[in-house]
């Protein structure tokens, strides 16, 4: 069996680290998909950079977050990796996210501990809830589940509220209470990472790069070294985006034409074809009568 051919349950359980591009959209999946890798993350900062042009402060709603996973699930074959934020809401909310996010089509729901309105993981100000209450919404998230195929994520925020050590005491509640995958999210260094890994032996861990955040960039193998079996990169295609975005609509204010950016883009053939513009054609062929000829004079 290729890796390609595994769940995502399978693929964790393998010795080499799985790397998750992350995406926003249909497109950027397509991209990651097409890139060569195993697994997508679909971002729920992400989602809120791309829908309102703003920060991940726990504006994006569950609604929304769904929508837009149905969307990428429809475009690409990869697992997806969904980020639910808080579950939006309580224990019994969490039970509708994780039914809704299975049934659309991801292969693993994240839900973290933060209260709401939460904030992204590297920003200050965040909020817990009572680690009680986090166990509650685990509890409720692999009862509602309908194939054990399909994994529940516990993400904790505690390093920065409370300290490392917390934040390793509340994973292993989570873990207890039947997470799947440990995510342990802003070690602010290398040992803290190494120490996290050590704490969990016999669980699957998660890490996140994030360019500029309070973690530090570690490489995918250096990361496996220290035991981690899944490491993410949420942003860092969007990060990329604006950077050249920025530089490509610069230009074009200055020169009024793209002509000197070409080389820098991909053309309007190349990316109907990169994604499968004759497919269309030939379902087009398949089912669609055949167009008769325009009669001239």
């Amino acid at each position: 069996m290729t890796s390609r051919e595994m769940s995502l349950k399978q693929r964790l359980a393998q010795p080499e680290i799985l790397i998750a591009p992350g995406a926003y959209d249909s497109l950027i999946a397509r991209l990651v998909e097409i890139s060569g890798f195993e697994a997508v993350y679909m971002s729920g900062a992400g989602v809120s950079y791309s829908t309102f042009g703003a920060p991940d402060v726990g504006i994006t709603t569950a609604t929304q977050m769904i929508e837009r996973l149905e969307a990428m699930a429809d475009s690409t074959s990869l697992p997806i990796i969904a980020d639910a934020d808080t579950g939006y809401g309580n224990a019994i909310n969490v039970r509708q996210t994780v039914k809704k996010y299975e049934r659309v089509g991801a292969a693993a729901i994240q839900i973290e501990d933060q209260n709401f309105p939460k904030r992204c993981g590297h920003l200050s100000g965040k909020e817990l809830v009572p680690v009680e209450e986090m166990v509650g919404k685990i509890k409720a998230a692999v009862d509602a589940r309908i194939s054990d195929e399909f994994l529940i994520i516990a993400r904790t925020d505690a390093r920065a509220v409370h300290g490392l050590g917390a934040a390793i005491e509340f994973g292993q509640m989570y873990i207890e209470a039947g997470a799947d995958v440990l995510f342990v999210e802003s070690p602010t260094s290398e040992d803290e990472l190494q120490a996290v890994a050590d704490a969990f032996p016999n669980a699957p861990l998660m890490a996140n790069m994030v360019e500029g955040g309070k973690t530090p960039l570690v490489s995918a193998p250096d990361l496996q070294g220290m035991g981690y079996s899944l490491v993410i990169f949420p942003n860092s295609v969007t990060r990329h985006f604006v950077h050249t975005g920025l530089a490509f609509l610069q230009s074009l204010r200055e020169h009024g034409t793209t002509a000197p950016q070409l080389d820098n883009m991909v053309d309007f053939r190349d990316l109907n074809d990169m994604l499968g513009i004759e497919q269309f054609r030939e379902l087009e062929r398949a089912y669609l009568p055949p167009k008769e000829e325009t009669m001239t004079s």
